[in-house]
């Protein structure tokens, strides 16, 4: 007489293989959206070729200088007169960087007199913003 054998329990086991694919999708998932979701507050200029790192700084103040000489803070018109006192409100601190987004064709000494008065506002750090070749 044969006899059956008694049921043998497995015991469950957690897979981690598919557990670290999932992990991985989600942690590039996650980097490529906030990558996304950088933006340089500046007007759309003519940026002139170079070549320089990205950039890795928090929501940087940007100092705009277009074509005809008009100079924008955040997208903000401002004057020469004025850009000192509506960019100090916005450094928070000295280590507070500001890109500097001059277009191509932009007048240099308008260029150089925005700077000038960042500087005066307290700015430190500039970053020229060019186009990546």
């Amino acid at each position: 007489m044969k006899l059956r054998k008694a049921r043998v329990q497995r015991k469950g086991r957690i897979e981690i293989i598919p557990m670290i694919d999932v992990m991985f999708f989600l942690l590039a998932t996650f980097m490529l959206a906030s990558l996304s979701m950088q933006n340089l507050n500046s007007l759309k200029v003519n940026l002139p070729q170079g070549k320089a790192e990205r950039m890795s700084t928090d929501t940087p103040a940007t100092l705009a200088v277009t074509a005809d000489g008009k100079t924008f803070i955040n997208r903000v018109p401002v004057t020469l007169a004025t850009l000192a006192a509506v960019l100090k409100p916005l450094l928070h601190g000295v280590e507070q960087d500001v890109v500097v987004s001059a277009d191509s064709k932009a007048p240099q000494g308008v260029v150089v007199q925005a700077m000038l008065q960042a500087r005066a506002a307290g700015a430190q750090h500039f970053l020229i913003a060019v186009a990546h070749e």
